[in-house]
């Protein structure tokens, strides 16, 4: 047999495979720019807002104390914390109840957003200067100690005509004051652009951002932000079109994250007070357009929030505690994995939620993709794209706190560097 017939014979010209590489060169390249994939950076669990009147040094170690606070005086055993959300009381809640009080204590929030929007309320444009400011400078001190949270950054006003001049002034005194500050602006700034009706604002939020940049000598594509979904506009367009990927696409690759508004939006849609909640069907709508739209793009997804605050009585906490930590459970079990929380008395229920989702699923995970690479038939017949959904997953619950390396590598056979390759994380160019 001849090398020739070995390889086996083809019909088609050697020509034709140059000719369709170019037709679809263009192709590739937007595939490639619009779709880079994960940006490998660690995700926040949740996101806290905070007024910026409100905010100061202590803020963070304020809502971890008044965490534990709550849980001392409303749950103190793994028994009775578990009897409160509602859960079995097994090895896992123990686990679950040690853990969350040792994140309490040790990093209480992960993502902090100080606000100048609506939770800012009327203040005169001397008070928003100066809140500005004095915000930018402890932001910057609590980075260059080591004190602050991972993520930090503010939420503006949008970019409406009414308070536009009034956010793009915040915006450059925060960014000012960060640039001012020694080390510059953290490696975890983020901003976040509230109530977009039009691709348009998301376009001039990103020249902003490259002004500031191009001004201040910083590096390009430093600043990004996030995109809240809270308008009815930014899901459907008055041309009958959908509005979420052209966002991200105005945005010239500055979108970090969505961030869906659960009580705005519900309100624009018509939804009645009483029932505007994460879980509303018109609220899953607009999630599953901003899911199937960021999609591959490296734009992380964030849920809203409950504004049914644990105070009050025992029996109140634990009412309001179980619907927390239900919705939490709810988004993971959706792909999101991240979401607002509004009250020192949230952050329990969060790391409840998210830290028995990551345990739940730490055996079947790590057994399924030690079977995938040891090539073994199992239970589960999983394909590549699963195995790194796998790998994900792992490496979520170890960012968390809710897994540690060690049980990782014991479940899979792999370390973290391993899994980061095999998750395909650090492809993307977002931080």
């Amino acid at each position: 047999m001849t090398q020739h017939q070995a390889r086996g014979r083809t019909t088609l010209p050697a020509a034709l495979l140059a000719e369709v590489d170019t037709s679809l060169a263009e192709v590739d390249t937007e595939l490639a720019r619009r779709y880079p994939g994960d940006p490998g950076s660690r995700q926040p669990v949740h996101t806290v807002y905070v007024p910026a009147y409100a905010f100061d040094a202590a803020t963070v170690r304020s809502w971890g104390a008044q965490a534990l606070a709550a849980m001392d005086a409303h749950a103190p055993t793994p028994e009775a914390f578990a009897a409160a959300l509602g859960v079995p009381d097994d090895g896992l809640a123990a686990e679950v109840h040690a853990r969350v009080r040792a994140k309490l204590a040790r990093e209480p929030v992960e993502d902090l957003r100080i606000d100048f929007e609506d939770g800012y309320g009327p203040h005169s444009d001397a008070e928003e200067d100066a809140d500005a400011l004095r915000t930018a400078h402890l932001v910057a001190g609590a980075a260059a100690e080591g004190a602050g949270p991972p993520y930090v950054g503010i939420r503006i006003k949008c970019l409406e005509s009414a308070v536009r001049a009034r956010a793009i002034r915040t915006l450059d005194l925060f960014l000012t004051g960060l640039l001012d500050a020694p080390g510059g602006p953290p490696d975890g700034l983020r901003l976040t652009l509230p109530k977009v009706t039009d691709p348009r604002q998301a376009t001039a939020m990103a020249r902003l951002c490259a002004e500031f940049e191009r001004a201040a000598g910083l590096p390009d594509r430093r600043i990004g932000f996030e995109i809240q979904i809270e308008t009815t506009q930014s899901i459907l367009g008055p041309d009958g079109r959908a509005t979420v990927a052209r966002l991200i696409d105005a945005a010239d690759g500055r979108c970090t994250g969505l961030h869906y508004g659960t009580f705005d939006y519900s309100a624009a849609c018509g939804v009645g007070p009483a029932q505007q909640r994460p879980d509303h069907p018109a609220a899953d709508h607009a999630k599953a357009v901003m899911q199937v739209a960021a999609a591959g793009t490296g734009v992380r997804l964030s849920d809203g929030s409950t504004n049914v605050l644990p105070v009050g009585t025992t029996e109140q906490v634990h009412a309001a505690w179980r619907l927390h930590h239900g919705l939490v459970r709810r988004s993971l079990d959706r792909a999101y994995y991240q979401g607002w929380d509004m009250h020192p008395g949230h952050l329990p229920t969060r790391y409840a939620g998210v830290y028995a989702f990551y345990r739940e699923g730490l055996e079947a995970a790590g057994r399924r993709l030690a079977a995938y690479l040891a090539g073994t038939a199992g239970g589960v017949l999983d394909e590549p794209a699963t195995a790194r959904a796998l790998s994900g997953h792992l490496l979520r619950g170890l960012d968390c706190g809710a897994l540690d390396g060690g049980e990782v590598a014991e479940a899979c056979g792999l370390d973290r560097a391993q899994l980061e390759s095999l998750a395909g994380r650090g492809r993307a160019v977002r931080s």
